[in-house]
């Protein structure tokens, strides 16, 4: 991994992308959905400071374990510009996505435990499955196709 002077503030896509191990595609991907943001220099090249490896590495993170785009957006916004995020930054970030990781969590371990039970019987019906119907929840709601989008 290539190491970037500490008198060096701003760093090209390609210095991004070998320190965070993110594509450059994938830099401009984030870019365009407002997660970083980079200066154009006169010759219209994308210039980053240096807190954005540590943005990268957070999206990435993020991403890792299902956290959607637009919730890492809305994070990413509340940190403070121009500064390096601080470990209590990232701290009182992630504390407010526990609900949502344990709420997977648990769906993952529903999976996990009731696969070979799927595999084994093959119907995936949605009157019984655990799976695509845990509960029966569709069956105290509604007839019919149950996996149709409700509209109101």
């Amino acid at each position: 991994m290539p190491q970037i002077p500490e008198k060096i503030h701003e760093l090209t896509v390609g210095q991004v992308a070998a320190r965070s191990g993110a594509a450059v595609s994938a830099l401009h991907f984030y870019e365009s959905k407002g997660l970083i943001t980079s200066r154009r220099t006169a010759g219209n090249q994308r210039r980053y400071s240096r807190d954005t490896l540590r943005r990268v590495a957070f999206i990435r993170a993020a991403q890792r374990v299902g956290i959607p785009l637009a919730t890492i957006r809305s994070a990413l916004a509340e940190l403070p510009e121009e500064r390096t995020p601080t470990h209590e930054d990232w701290a009182r970030l992630s504390q407010a996505w526990r609900a949502e990781l344990d709420e997977r969590i648990t769906q993952l371990n529903r999976l996990r435990d009731h696969l070979t039970d799927c595999i084994g019987c093959g119907c995936l019906s949605l009157d019984t499955c655990v799976l695509s119907n845990p509960d029966d929840v569709f069956g105290d709601r509604l007839t019919g196709s149950r996996l149709l989008v409700e509209r109101k």
